[in-house]
């Protein structure tokens, strides 16, 4: 799953790549880049955690006018006042217009590089509501972001990768070498995609980022699930040592079944009852002395 990712031919518009201090993932999401770059398409990156230098480094050179970087690397905070996107002003706006101010006609993906820059100095929420508000938008046909999940809560995090049609935890591997006398891989990959019908897909694979930064997967490590162990049945039955029984016999359970209940009615009773009789019933009254009516004021009686 991880190769249809990066290549775009999995449903992935949407992608986080998580990783931590342990086993960083910037060469994993330079080969998003350099891949985006290979299709055709424009590549807008939003630059915090390196420097454009840093970034440029060893992606394809025929392609390099098309990836724009968004420099935020040097004043992060907009302390000094330059024209770049800044860390504590994350808004769909904001990057929407620099997407528009230099897009192509082809298909644009958005890389942001970190985003744990952008959750460091701005509220949890409205990251997350600008990030809904560019997955709906039409600034970007796929977005990548990259979030280092060690330094934030996992409250954030869950968050974040709820947005997301995909996203792809590295962590370190931790297995024997590989086989077939293959190298150890320097990473585990556990890829999580939902589609559209709300179906989820899950798949742990070793990979290896070699040059040019392409991924070559070796081996699939599916997870070992944990199973939770059935409760052992140590209550006692209540009814094991009574003097009398509490369950019936079938021929009791027949007998309970053909006795009539009190509140039902035999269809001979029903019948009788709903027959009608000779002779109609009147209602006499007779008004006692002290009534006092009066047909120009029937209510008199009710004034205090």
């Amino acid at each position: 799953m991880l190769l249809e990712l990066i290549q775009g031919t999995e449903g992935g518009g949407f992608v986080v790549i998580t990783d931590s201090a342990e086993c960083p993932a910037r060469p994993l999401l330079k080969s998003f880049v350099n891949a985006a770059l290979k299709r055709g398409e424009q590549v807008h990156v939003l630059g915090f955690d390196v420097s454009e230098e840093e970034l440029r480094s060893g992606l394809e050179v025929e392609a390099a006018h098309r990836l724009l970087f968004h420099d935020g690397y040097t004043d992060p905070l907009g302390w000094r006042g330059r024209d770049g996107p800044s860390a504590s002003h994350f808004s769909a706006q904001e990057i929407g217009t620099r997407v528009g101010q230099t897009r192509d006609a082809g298909p644009v993906t958005l890389v942001v590089d970190s985003l744990s820059w952008v959750l460091r100095h701005s509220p949890p929420a409205a990251v997350c509501q600008a990030l809904q508000e560019l997955r709906r938008g039409a600034a970007a046909k796929r977005i990548v972001l990259l979030l280092h999940s060690d330094l934030h809560p996992l409250g954030v995090v869950g968050s974040v990768c709820h947005l997301a049609s995909a996203v792809v935890a590295v962590a370190a591997y931790c297995g024997p070498g590989g086989a077939g006398g293959e190298a150890r891989p320097q990473g585990v990959a556990t890829s999580t995609r939902r589609s559209k019908s709300g179906k989820v897909l899950r798949e742990e694979e070793g990979f290896s980022v070699g040059e040019g930064f392409l991924v070559q997967v070796q081996g699939r490590h599916p997870q070992p699930r944990w199973t939770e162990p059935e409760p052992e049945d140590t209550q006692a039955d209540p009814a094991a040592n009574l003097t009398f029984n509490l369950r019936l016999s079938e021929g009791e359970r027949q007998a309970r079944e053909k006795l009539p209940l009190p509140f039902a009615f035999s269809s001979e009773r029903k019948s009788a009852l709903l027959q009608p009789r000779s002779g109609g019933g009147r209602i006499l009254y007779e008004p006692d002395a002290a009534d006092d009516f009066d047909q120009e004021d029937p209510d008199d009686d009710l004034d205090v």
